[in-house]
């Protein structure tokens, strides 16, 4: 049997609040978490330094942003 992609770890039992782990081809991602989200394969505003200062280990990003505008 397969390793779920995200699995719980922590569940609070007053509310819906969950922890875990999403497991990418790239590595893991312990959630919740800071995700900026990438536009056209950039984070804008915020350099390289701030975003691992803020904890994001993760960045969204829409490809077919750059499926219509390569490069």
């Amino acid at each position: 049997m397969k390793e779920p992609i995200f699995k719980i770890t922590h569940r609070d039992p007053s509310s819906k609040a969950r922890a875990g782990i999403l497991k990418t081809a790239h590595g893991e991602v312990k959630t919740p978490v800071f995700m900026p989200v990438g536009t056209q394969a950039t984070v804008k505003t915020i350099s390289n330094d701030e975003l691992l200062g803020a904890g994001a280990q993760i960045i969204l990003s829409n490809s077919y942003h750059l499926y219509l505008r390569p490069g």
